[in-house]
């Protein structure tokens, strides 16, 4: 009985050792910083180390913000492929953001992988930091668009300063 359980103790170990294994090139994609409405498809590689067929079932998103595309097919042993992430650069302002993928790993079957930068306006300088440095005077309730809470609090306070 005993070399039975050790029989099948050793299969399981060779066949777990044989397993298809996830690596990636990186797991953290800093953007930097991107001026807003530019490209914010990036590009992932995994790696399939084992020598059995990889097999990335999901990609999972932390928002609606970021879109993952990656191939359905199985990855070869030795080989690699991408997981093309889009992050929306419409969105001003700092972000970080994670990506859960999902495989046939079975000593890691979720990985996470970040994203993080920062999106600027069109000009190169985030809006709030433009209204800040205008003289005060520039200012009137009429005159300036009210697009948001930080945009009213600053034409408030050039308003009281007068």
């Amino acid at each position: 009985m005993k070399k039975i359980l050790a029989g099948l103790f050793m299969t399981g170990a060779i066949a777990f050792a044989s397993a298809q294994t996830i690596s990636f090139d990186k797991t953290t994609f800093d953007y930097g910083n991107v001026k807003a409405g530019s490209d914010g498809h990036r590009f992932f590689t995994v790696k399939n180390t084992g020598n059995k067929p990889l097999i990335i079932s999901e990609v999972k998103p932390s928002c609606g913000c970021t879109t993952p595309e990656w191939s359905k097919d199985p990855i070869l042993p030795g080989k690699t492929a991408q997981i093309k992430v889009g992050y929306n650069t419409g969105i001003k302002g700092a972000f970080n953001k994670l990506i859960e993928v999902y495989s046939n790993d079975p000593a890691n079957n979720r990985s996470v992988l970040y994203i993080k930068g920062n999106v600027e306006d069109l000009q190169g300088v985030n809006q709030e930091a433009k209204l800040v440095a205008a003289p005060a005077e520039s200012f009137s309730a009429k005159a300036a668009p009210a697009s948001s809470k930080a945009t009213k609090k600053i034409i408030n306070r050039a308003e009281a300063a007068k």
